[in-house]
Formats: structure tokens, sequence, C-alpha cells
């Protein structure tokens, strides 16, 4: 019995033992594995499967909301009294993105051109394409404020152009119209008699040249010799820096191209890109942790920085010049055209900017920029990249069309570009990303925790032995010799 129970016991130590020492290496063999397929599926390979694909086609439904500032005191705007606007929208697009002229180079780069089409989705949008909008006409009023400086004569005949064309301060449009282009003769006359003033042809609209079109040639790191530097941009259109603004900082290209980052993320990462829409780089910070669906996100917004002005921010001197601090002015960029970028209804700006118009009202749940992205493989699962554009209106002397407007930055348009991953895309995700690991996680110290078991059941057996051999050692027999004294 003594046999069996010590041969028990040695089993069961030698068992608890070889279980605790495999979950102890499960624990740092886990992190390692998991590691490397994150490694695996984030690198840019054309031999990896799914993640190429996903990465080529991008499979997230993307979604650009489109909000008009509608004019409604048009007259006494030219009369120099407060413009008053009213918030018309959404009017929401669903958004394809496919890359193409995909090219692989020896340096661990690829170069490609993202192609975007826009298809209107009436069943979320808040009215129709046909709706009628007043809102600023680009033509006239922008027109005024880059001539302002020609000479007299020069801007008598823009003004006689106007005329002739019947061209009015304020456009009274559809949306569709408005976005994607109408006919105008005007268009034809700037291009003949100031050439390199507008840089289009043909139809005028705010996203006219957006739609089948791409965000030029880049070129991103792949990650196969540094997985931190995936997705990180090394040229756009061949370009190191760009040459729009006054300093070496702001000019710099920066980040990635917006879709994803290099993984393994802590709160201290940031998440710098660039942007071809915008003309410069922008970063956005860490705020909080959190999760969507059970799967741990990082929520990074903008900065108050991000659009401020010289004055406030040292760094953004580059970008002047600056008007109130909020509002970025993308004139260098936009063949001199007075237009700013800013946040929504002039959110993080100076309040002077909404004490100019009546109508706005900025909060951040509506009007914030923000990502989160999954930490661990850089993979952004919501987003809404949120931006306003508004125009520099105000009296010019010799252009008639623009009355006795007082000086304003006129709130135009803002629009949110959107997406989450969702569905089929979703259930993957957690299911190699969040369940897995976290299986292998609890496995390992299952593992630890049944070895230690088992080693205080040997030990348990052991001693129990002992104590049995030990008693038995002191049991008195019975003789069998002569000598004894017999039992009566």
């Amino acid at each position: 019995m003594s046999i069996s129970r010590s041969k028990l016991a040695a089993g069961l130590g030698v068992a608890g033992l070889m279980t605790a020492v495999f979950g102890t290496v499960l624990v740092f063999v886990v992190p390692l594995i998991v590691d490397q397929q994150i490694v695996k599926n984030v690198q840019i390979n054309p031999h990896s499967g799914m993640p190429y694909t996903m990465w080529k086609d991008v499979p997230v439904p993307f979604f650009m909301s489109v909000y008009f500032f509608e004019v409604l005191n048009s007259n006494e705007i030219l009369q120099g009294e407060k413009p008053v606007v009213r918030q018309r929208g959404p009017y929401v697009y669903r958004e394809f993105r496919q890359k193409d002229n995909i090219t692989f180079h020896d340096n661990n780069t690829v170069s490609y051109r993202e192609y975007r089409q826009y298809h209107f989705f009436r069943n979320m949008s808040i009215g129709d394409e046909t709706d009628i909008v007043v809102i600023p006409n680009m033509l006239v009023l922008g027109a005024a404020v880059m001539m302002e400086d020609l000479p007299y004569a020069m801007k008598l005949v823009l003004s006689a152009a106007f005329k002739t064309f019947n061209e009015k301060p304020f456009l009274r449009r559809s949306v569709g119209e408005l976005m994607w282009g109408y006919e105008d003769p005007l268009v034809d006359f700037l291009n003949n008699f100031f050439p390199g003033m507008i840089p289009f042809k043909g139809k005028f609209g705010l996203f006219a040249d957006f739609n089948n079109s791409n965000t030029g040639l880049f070129t991103v790191h792949t990650g196969v010799d540094n997985i931190r530097k995936v997705h990180m941009v090394d040229s756009w259109n061949g370009l190191k820096k760009v040459n729009y603004w006054n300093s070496e900082q702001c000019n710099k290209i920066n980040g990635t191209a917006g879709q994803m980052w290099p993984p393994f993320m802590t709160p201290e990462t940031t998440l710098p890109f660039y942007s071809p829409d915008a003309c410069r780089s922008m970063e956005l910070v860490y705020e909080r942790s959190g999760e969507m669906l059970g799967i741990p996100t990082y929520h990074f917004v903008a900065p108050k920085t991000m659009f401020a002005n010289g004055s406030v921010y040292p760094p953004n001197e580059g970008f002047c010049p600056c008007r109130e601090s909020g509002i970025q002015n993308v004139s260098s960029c936009r063949f001199n055209s007075p237009v700013f970028i800013s946040h929504p209804h002039f959110y993080n700006a100076d309040p002077v900017l909404l004490q100019t118009v009546d109508g706005l009202h900025p909060n951040e749940e509506e009007h914030g920029l923000f990502i989160d992205i999954h930490p661990k493989t850089g993979i952004p699962m919501n987003c809404s990249i949120r931006l306003q554009l508004s125009l520099y209106i105000k009296q010019v002397s010799g252009i008639s069309e623009t009355g006795r407007i007082s000086p304003v930055v006129m709130p135009m348009i803002w629009f949110a570009e959107s997406g989450y991953i969702d569905g089929p895309i979703l259930d993957t995700f957690y299911n190699n990303l969040v369940l897995l690991p976290s299986v292998l996680d609890y496995m390992q110290y299952v593992f630890i925790a049944l070895g230690g078991l088992m080693l205080v059941a040997a030990v348990f057996l052991g001693i129990c032995n002992k104590s049995s051999m030990n008693n038995e050692s002191h049991v008195q027999y019975p003789c069998h010799c002569a000598t004894c004294t017999p039992f009566i």
C-alpha cells in the first residue's frame, strides 16, 4: 500500500512540476506568438492573403456626411449686417476606396494611388440632393478678395463680367449641383482672362474634383524590415515635404496616410498623418482607454493646438498669415482663394468667431475629431474626421457685388468622413486578435494552477505515506519462540 502511495506521489509531483513549468513557459511564449501574428498580419505583404486584400480594397464601410450652412439673410449681409446661418443636412454619401497602381520597391516601400467614389445614400440623409440651399458664391466673393490688390480698372472689368454672366454674390443651387458641379460660363471667362486664378475648368462644385479621383501618389513603408515604420509615409507625389508653408516643420510630411498606424501603441503614442486635402500633416493625441464591442481601444482626439494661430501656439507660425486662433488659412495651397479650414462650428476656436455669425453651436460630441484604435494592431475600429470650410468675405472697392459686406470668416460647409469595423470583419478581428489571445492567456494560468495543485497533492500523499510507515514501525507483535510466555 505504501509503495503505491509513494509511486502515486512521485508521479503527481513529476506531472505537477512539468505542468507548472509548461504554464510558466507559456507566460513568456504566448505574448511572443501573439506579437508575431500581429506583425505578420499588419505588414504590407502581397503574399499574406486576406490582410493584403483588406489593405488593398478597404472593406470597411466609409461614409461622408455633408452639412451646409444655409444663409438666411443674404440681402442684410450685403448691407453690412451680421450673417445668420442654419445648418442643413446631413447629406450622406457612401465612400468606396480602392488602391491601384501598386508598386513594391527594393527598399521595403510600396507606392499606390487610392481612388475614391461617392454614392448618395438617401435613407441615411436628412433631405435629398435636389434640396435648394443658399450659400456664398465663391466665384464672386472669393474672387473679389483675391483681386483686391489689383488695379482699380481690373476690378471694374471683373465686376462687369459678373454682371454680364448674371453672377450674384450668393448662390441658390441644389445640393447636388453645389457638391458635384454645375455649368458656369464665368469659369471659362476667368480661365481665359485670369489664367491660373482657379484650379479647374468646366463645372464648378465644392467637391467636383473628389469623385473618381485619387489622393496622389503615396509611397509608404511596408514594415517588412521594421514593423515600427509600417504605413508611415516615405513620400507623397515624390516629395518628402511640401512648399505651401513658411517653416520647415509645417512643410514636413509626417505620419501615415491616415488609415492605419504601426502596432504596439502606448498612451504616449500619437497618431500623425498627412492629409492632401488639408495640404498638411496633423497629429492626434491619446485621451482615454475604452472598448468597442469587447475590443480594447485607445481614444485619440485632435489637440486644441491643431488649428491654433502662431501667437497661441508658436510652432504653427509657419501656417500664417493667421487670423483668429482655431482657423487655418489654406489659401497658399488653394490658388490663393481666401479659404479657411477648422473644426465644425468653430469648435475649439477663438470665441470671437462665434460673435461674427449667428446660428453656430459648437460642441465636442458633434464636432470633435476622433479615432478609436486597437492599440495592439494600430487598426482603427471607429473614426470620424470632421472639418469645416469657410470663406473670408468683405467689401472690395470696385466690385459692386460685394456691397458693404463687413469682413467675416463665413462658414460654408462641414463634412465628416467616418467608418467603423462591423459584421464578419469584426468577428474575424475579435476571434483572432482578442478571443484567441485571451484563451491562451487564461490557459497559461490554468496550467500553472493545475501544476501547483498536483504538486500540493503529491506532497500531501508523501506526508501521509511517511506517517503510515512510522506508525507501522511502533506496533508490538506476539512472540512465537519457545522462551516467550504463551498468551492466555
